[in-house]
């Protein structure tokens, strides 16, 4: 037999099957087993072939098996819990198989592939699922060569580890990374890195949270984090190593959520897990294979048993940096992609209750993932969220089926930096204000918007506060201004331009003036000041592993490094983060890289920190290598976008607002 290698509706004898289920709903453009266009229903078998290449259908794969046979290279197969997106495996008798998901559109721009959307009226678009499981499964197969192999070209059309990133552009970063030459450190840290690599099906995915091989319990630390993942990722990409950048956020993307539960409830669809883990188990009926299998968990095992809301935060924040970095713009461009940004966007932008621009959130549901006081609108929450929609703004795709998800991504930008540069920021001036509120003011013309009372100002900030610089307290809500400093809240605020120019200044300004307090001997405290006595009690119900100046409670953590790295080159301030990496080099190695340090300066090992933190290990890498290359930082940080200060949500009506962040962001742009 002699033909080409394609994917279509076949009857030759194939090398690859891939089942696929479709919902009947709108989801994915339209549906190959029922449309209400006629000519699409009417396609022949080889014009379907070419509309199913161009977008016209987008599969969910989520199971997979990848059946072995001799002399012939494994492909994975979906199985038959499509709607489930809970588990994917690959089979395997003696070796491993290789996973396969079908790249279902190259020609975005031209042919919609947009999510067809109901608008809400007071808001932007929403997504929903009609049908359920009633669907027929479409079999698609791939025909063999004349020796059983398929061509190369169509191999690197259907395989999720064949990689497209732009070549010339990851050479260029393997050459520049060839010019310093390495410290043993950074060899032994590259060394670690690596052996924390996690394989699916014979293909990189990931870096488990922790490599420490005398550690006898693991918990989850064996687990490939996405928001732990972020730093390995960037480490990898800056070192021209995209493959497992880009089969992460595929594999990632698989495991969104449809239709988890939680005691048999549900949480919002678009939920990406906080983590996963590639499970080994043996396969029923056969002697001697096995199948290996992706399980995630979306906080229906984490403690506490909190969903996870910054991990799809953090998946559009890294997928936007891949094709930066890489110059592969065609993995953001693809349906299953765009479709997943969008679901995450709906599930962050949906109406509710709340009269604040900020998302509501509950403790335990983002780095700091046990309960510390942070519930409502913590900083942190906030700092990614406004990333996330800058991060999207660039990379949907405008079509009928986005422009009104694009104007809410506007228009919640707009009125989330207003809120957060007008409310969140505290420097001397604004202190010695809160220090004479009044309270109990009813009217639009109040002053004392969220009737905060002056006595909540504590004890330790008078003294603390800086006469230059300030920060972004760390949550606000009615009548409680929470002012604990938190460091990746405020880093990220500078890092996206969440904060105006001289807000992101002052608080470089700030952490460089109580460098004593938030660096020490080791960079950086996740918090400060630490809760203690009774406000420890009752804020942490008593956790002994958030005791004073240990773990999220004041403790310091290595992998801020690379954020505050890359806050610092934004600024023009290298030295400063220069100075934090070598504090850090002097003793990451020597104590085996933990994941904390205790006590008020960070000269103790965590009480309980696993050693050989992979995020440690990578934020500590790409501080090095985004300091050697500074003009690398650019692809990973916003200036401010002064079209979007335009968009002021105080000329829409009478607010009762004096001043207007916008208008000070413009006075404070270069002429």
């Amino acid at each position: 037999m002699s033909t080409s290698s394609s994917i279509g509706i076949s009857t030759v004898k194939p090398c690859c099957r891939i089942w696929i289920r479709y919902r009947s709903s709108s989801i994915f453009g339209v549906s190959p087993l029922k449309s209400s266009s006629p000519s699409l229903n009417n396609l022949s078998k080889s014009q379907f072939k070419h509309a199913f290449r161009r977008g016209c259908a987008k599969p969910r794969v989520s199971g997979h098996r990848c059946p072995v046979e001799p002399g012939r290279r494994a492909f994975c197969i979906s199985d038959s819990s499509w709607g489930q997106s809970r588990v994917g495996s690959c089979r395997v008798n003696g070796r491993r198989g290789l996973l396969v998901i079908p790249r279902v559109a190259s020609d975005f721009r031209n042919h919609s592939t947009s999510v067809e959307a109901h608008v809400n009226q007071k808001s932007f678009e929403i997504i929903y699922i009609q049908g359920g499981l009633n669907a027929k499964p479409l079999v698609i197969e791939r025909i063999e060569t004349d020796h059983g192999i398929a061509k190369e070209e169509d191999r690197d059309r259907i395989e999720a580890d064949s990689s497209t990133v732009n070549i010339d552009s990851l050479k260029g970063l393997q050459e520049k990374t060839a010019e310093r030459e390495v410290s043993e450190i950074e060899k032994e840290a590259w060394k670690l890195l690596r052996s924390a690599v996690v394989n699916y099906c014979g293909n990189p995915v990931g870096t488990v949270a922790a490599n420490d091989l005398a550690d006898k319990q693991a918990l989850n630390y064996d687990q490939v984090f996405i928001r732990d993942f972020v730093p390995s990722a960037l480490a990898f990409l800056l070192n021209g190593e995209g493959e497992i950048v880009k089969n992460f956020l595929l594999h990632t993307l698989q495991l969104q959520s449809w239709e988890k539960t939680v005691d048999c409830y549900s949480p919002g669809q678009g939920l990406m897990p906080a983590s996963f883990k590639v499970r080994t188990a043996p396969l029923e009926g056969s002697d001697g294979a096995f199948e290996e299998v992706l399980d995630p968990d979306f906080g229906e095992s984490a403690i506490g048993r909190v969903a996870p809301v910054d991990s799809g935060l953090w998946w559009i924040i890294l997928l936007r940096a891949y094709g930066k970095i890489t110059g592969d713009y065609s993995l953001q461009e693809r349906v299953e992609v765009q479709t997943g940004i969008r679901l995450i966007l709906n599930l962050c932008l949906t109406d509710g209750f709340d009269m604040f621009p900020t998302l509501l959130v509950t403790d335990g549901s983002c780095m700091i993932d046990r309960r510390m006081g942070i519930h409502g609108h913590p900083l942190e929450i906030q700092a990614l969220f406004y990333s996330a929609l800058r991060c999207s703004r660039e990379m949907l795709i405008v079509n009928d089926g986005t422009k009104k998800l694009v104007a809410a991504i506007n228009n919640r930008l707009s009125a989330l930096s207003f809120h957060i540069r007008e409310y969140y920021w505290v420097d001397m001036k604004k202190i010695n204000e809160i220090y004479r509120y009044n309270t109990e003011e009813y009217s639009t013309e109040a002053v004392n918007k969220f009737n905060i009372y002056p006595d909540q100002i504590p004890s330790w900030l008078v003294d603390w506060i800086p006469e230059t610089g300030g920060y972004l307290i760390g949550n606000l809500q009615p009548a409680h201004m929470d002012f604990r400093f938190f460091t990746l809240g405020n880093l990220w605020a500078i890092i996206s331009s969440l904060g105006t120019q001289k807000q992101n200044q002052g608080i470089l300004d700030l952490i460089e003036a109580k460098w004593d307090d938030l660096v020490a001997h080791m960079p950086l405290k996740i918090c400060y000041p630490a809760l203690e006595s009774e406000e420890w009690r009752i804020i942490t119900g008593s956790d002994p592993k958030n005791t004073p100046w240990s773990y999220h409670n004041g403790g310091s953590w290595p992998t801020l490094l690379w954020q505050f790295t890359l806050a610092c080159i934004k600024m023009g301030k290298p030295g400063l983060a220069k100075r934090a990496v070598d504090l850090a080099e002097k003793r990451l190695s020597a104590d085996d890289w933990p994941e904390y340090y205790d006590t008020r300066s960070g000269r103790f090992i965590g009480k309980q920190s696993r050693l050989f933190q992979t995020w440690t290990i990578a934020s500590f890498l790409t501080s090095k290598m985004l300091l050697e290359k500074p003009e690398l930082a650019s692809m990973l940080f916003w200036e401010e976008d002064y079209e979007l200060l335009e968009i002021c949500v105080c000329s829409l009506g009478k607010s009762g607002r004096k001043k207007c962040s916008r208008r000070t962001a413009r006075s404070q742009s270069p002429a």
